[in-house]
């Protein structure tokens, strides 16, 4: 077994991939920064993830996929939605070999934005 490699930023992540899954990547995290601006990039769990009160959503390359991470909320909220994805009570899979659904990713990043300042603001 190989040591996973300890990525120091999200740029440094995404260049590790092919030129086509880099591409993919950007787009997931532009679609991200674009729904949630004030949210901070870092790497955790070894992965991509933005921060807005604490985590807010992780994203991850694998060979046929791209990992979405918006917790068990942010899936069951659009269950409907992502039902034609694999997926897991806190993850969906998007296929590597098919356009990234932006708009849906969009529609859920700002869901979890909702979600996280509104726990804030109740704390």
């Amino acid at each position: 077994m190989t040591p996973r490699v300890k990525y120091s930023s999200i740029d440094e992540y995404i260049s590790s991939f092919p030129e086509e899954t880099q591409k993919l990547l950007m787009q997931v995290r532009e679609s991200i920064k674009e729904a949630a601006p004030e949210a901070a990039e870092k790497i955790s769990y070894g992965i991509p993830t933005f921060a807005l009160a604490g985590n807010l959503v992780h994203f991850a390359a694998f060979k046929n996929h791209i990992g979405f991470y918006p917790t068990s909320s942010g899936i069951e909220k659009f269950k409907e939605e992502l039902s034609i994805y694999e997926g897991a009570k806190g993850s969906v899979k998007f296929p590597i070999d098919e356009p990234m659904p932006l708009g849906l990713i969009s529609k859920i990043v700002k869901f979890r934005v909702k979600e996280k300042l509104g726990a804030e603001k109740n704390k």
